[in-house]
């Protein structure tokens, strides 16, 4: 079983910044890739970015790249989301998830463990 707990969310201007944590424990040996997902009210849950924890090599949704970057610290065993030039359509609860697949997936489908999410509003 692995636990993930998503922090940082919040309130913020449009052209401003946030940085989402995710810090896992439990089984954190048996995942490989962790990714970022945001929902808004009356969507899908879409992809946001992804990290592979032995690499670090990264992967983004068109609409956030170059302004979000993914990242980790597997000391800590965390991934963290930059972001930056927020827009009000960045508004989403954004959830943090662990797969056991080997390379980047975006498919949502394809992650095991899911964190609780965390709220991540742009005002305009």
């Amino acid at each position: 079983q692995v636990q993930l707990v998503e922090s940082g969310g919040g309130l913020v201007q449009a052209g401003g910044s946030l940085r989402l944590s995710c810090a896992a424990s439990g089984r954190t040996f048996s995942y490989r890739t962790m990714g970022w997902f945001r929902q808004a009210p009356g969507k899908e849950r879409e992809f946001v970015a992804t990290i592979t924890w032995s690499t670090g090599n990264t992967y983004y949704a068109d609409s956030v790249k170059g302004r979000f970057t993914i990242s980790r610290d597997n000391a800590k065993n965390t991934v963290y989301l930059q972001m930056n030039s927020l827009k009000p359509e960045d508004s989403a609860v954004y959830y943090c998830a662990a797969s056991s697949r080997v390379g980047f997936t975006t498919d949502s489908l394809n992650y095991d463990y899911w964190g609780q999410g965390t709220q991540v509003t742009v005002s305009s």
